[in-house]
């Protein structure tokens, strides 16, 4: 895994927990020593994440990551690949929430950043244990996207747009 890759795993994680996560927990899922994972944060804090620095572990207070709404719709044998669409160009997947006509907004915390997240999140859902929320409104629903800059998230919805899974805005 590349330090780039390794960095964005990084702050994945953090954004992902509320509670401390130590340094030996982050080196141990990452596969590299616990003194990669200081410098890693060092260059994070360096270039505007705040992390802090606890007795517990790291803790993400605020990320500098810009974040979009995606209406979009396909089906579950497309699933795989829109959330490979989205991390593969730098995007972080907050959420998946839908409108239903009765119940309102339905959300569930996603925060998949990573293939490994993809992988783990695809066999749950290949268990059979549950079903997608997008079943619950005909396969439309919404993702909150986070990612460094304007220009990726604009990319990721150029990819969704060419792969016939962004819904236009009316």
């Amino acid at each position: 895994m590349k330090a780039e890759e390794r960095r964005r795993r990084i702050t994945g994680i953090l954004s992902a927990q509320k509670r401390a996560v130590s340094g030996g927990e982050l080196a141990s899922s990452l596969g590299v020593s616990r003194q990669i994972i200081v410098h890693d944060i060092a260059l994070l804090k360096a270039s505007g994440y705040d992390i802090l620095s606890t007795h517990d572990g790291y803790v993400m207070k605020n990320t500098p990551l810009i974040e979009r709404v995606f209406k979009v719709r396909h089906t579950s044998a497309e699933t795989e690949d829109e959330l490979n669409s989205i991390v593969s160009l730098g995007g972080t997947v907050e959420n998946v929430f839908v409108w239903h006509k009765v119940y309102g907004r339905m959300e569930a915390q996603l925060n998949i950043f990573s293939e490994r997240c993809i992988r783990n999140f695809m066999e749950g859902i290949k268990s059979g244990k549950s079903t997608e929320l997008m079943h619950v409104t005909s396969g439309y629903h919404y993702h909150t996207v986070k990612a460094e800059s304007e220009e990726i998230l604009d990319r990721i919805a150029e990819l969704l747009e060419q792969k016939g899974y962004l819904v236009p805005e009316i």
